[in-house]
């Protein structure tokens, strides 16, 4: 499907209401079992603002640095775009415990001049030791502003610092160099696309820990895309491997300079992708029960620099009637492996596997490189809107991918309707994520819900309690 669609909407936002009370957040959670694996929930929806759909929370992002891990989500699904706020989660022991709050001077609900808040992406800044959290601001007259909150510690976070504003923006991610003998050592990068302007790619750079971000730069070609994820390698080479706005490729472009130029986009992989049960262009709008759900790749690194790109794709069944969670390799981001297929189950199965989130040892390499990986699926692809049943999913690898372990179902059954609507159907999320602690667990934040209580919903953030083990197998 066109990506254009996923967002179409958000140009004709309405003007946000007035201003509304924060009403007090519920604390995480005791441990609750789904599927058999304990989770955690790690934040709640506070809102009471009567654009949105309360209480819903979605589209997390999570990134890990030592014992520090610290979550993103929108918070208060708005049905035409966004949400009330943007919310995040921290541990500090690895995700043992966590905390919880939401960014300050975003929407009415915190005093800011957003209508919304979407698309939350976080990462860490070791050489200036700030934390951050980039995300879009949508204003009522359809303008779309790409920001960055800062913190040093993942819980105090200050106001928004402007990456990008003017036009309509979208699919923020942001990353910073992290390693110490990179001679672009604390230079962090933010991609989005220009939504309004035939969905160009943009970067844009910072050298000073996220307080001010440079011009925007673009591929030498220009391409049009969405949803990419830049990784930066030793070198301090940038690779950002992103979706074509068409949605029929995975393509990625590099920067070798420090974000002072862009090289052209190379293709990683022409893609093969099943419709999931009830969701099309042309019916999502007028259907309540369609799954919202496209192309958008996960990205990751290793320790020696060897990107890891996994998306949904159908090449590998019969008459493409279900996806699996596929992987390319790349140690240079010119050149790609032929994509293999992640075997959470047989070609013959009757799963739809969506939406991976994808996490990387960076303490490993090679093979014994430790990735973990999260993602959505229905059990029967072939469903409706009264068969349909959501689950989330856990596979993981300790040899880069050669052989995976069995796979784990994290939470689920989930019918459709208990999710938030939008203009493109029911939706937990454009994206999920995964991060690996050195030598340790991996740990995911999940939107998981429960049946809705009238108009009422009930869908949070939850964290499977104590992390999640990464082991290999003859998969």
């Amino acid at each position: 499907m066109n990506h254009r669609a996923l967002r179409s909407t958000l140009a004709a936002l309405v003007a946000a209401a007035s201003a509304v009370a924060l009403a007090t957040a519920a604390g995480p959670a005791a441990a609750a079992s789904h599927a058999g694996v304990a989770l955690t929930q790690v934040s709640s929806d506070p809102y009471t603002d009567t654009q949105a759909q309360h209480a819903t929370e979605v589209e997390p992002d999570i990134f890990s640095y030592g014992s520090t891990i610290v979550s993103a989500f929108q918070v208060g699904r708005v049905s035409g775009g966004g949400a009330s706020n943007i919310g995040w989660s921290r541990s500090t022991d690895g995700g043992s415990t966590w905390t919880h709050g939401y960014l300050p001077d975003t929407t009415a609900n915190t005093g800011g001049k957003y209508s919304t808040a979407s698309d939350a992406s976080v990462a860490y800044d070791a050489a200036h030791g700030e934390w951050l959290i980039s995300y879009l601001g949508i204003l009522s007259n359809g303008n779309v502003d790409v920001d960055v909150s800062r913190s040093t510690n993942g819980s105090t976070w200050g106001n928004p610092v402007a990456v990008a504003t003017g036009t309509f923006y979208d699919k923020n991610w942001t990353v910073c160099d992290n390693h110490s003998s990179s001679p672009y050592y604390g230079h962090c990068y933010t991609e989005f696309d220009t939504a309004a302007g035939n969905d160009t790619e943009d970067m844009s750079t910072s050298t000073n820990g996220g307080a001010s971000w440079s011009a925007l730069k673009h591929p030498a070609d220009s391409p049009s895309g969405i949803g990419g994820q830049p990784v930066v390698q030793p070198s301090g080479t940038v690779i950002v491997p992103f979706a074509s706005a068409s949605a029929n490729q995975v393509r990625a472009f590099v920067s070798t300079n420090g974000g002072t130029s862009w090289g052209s986009s190379v293709l990683i992989a022409t893609t093969h992708h099943h419709t999931v049960a009830g969701l099309s262009d042309s019916d999502a709008s007028i259907n309540p029960a369609a799954l919202r759900e496209s192309v958008l790749p996960s990205a990751e690194i290793d320790g020696a620099g060897k990107v890891y790109v996994s998306w949904a794709d159908c090449r590998f069944r019969s008459s493409c009637s279900s996806n699996d969670i596929i992987l390319s390799r790349s140690t240079n981001g010119a050149s790609w492996s032929t994509p293999a297929r992640v075997p959470i189950d047989a070609v013959t199965s009757t799963d739809d596997h969506f939406t991976p989130g994808l996490g990387v040892d960076a303490s490993t390499s090679g093979t014994t490189t430790r990735i973990g990986l999260a993602y959505y699926y229905y059990p029967v692809a072939k469903c409706t809107t009264s068969t349909c049943q959501l689950d989330v999913g856990y596979i993981s690898s300790t040899n880069g991918g050669s052989t995976w372990s069995a796979p784990t179902q994290l939470a689920g059954s989930m019918k459709d309707t208990w999710l938030p609507n939008t203009s493109q159907g029911r939706m937990f999320g454009d994206y999920i994520a995964t991060t690996v602690l050195a030598g340790g667990s991996a740990i995911t934040v999940v939107p998981v819900a429960a049946a809705n209580s009238g108009t009422t919903f009930h869908m949070a953030m939850y964290t499977p309690t104590g992390g999640l083990p990464i082991s290999g197998g003859a998969r």
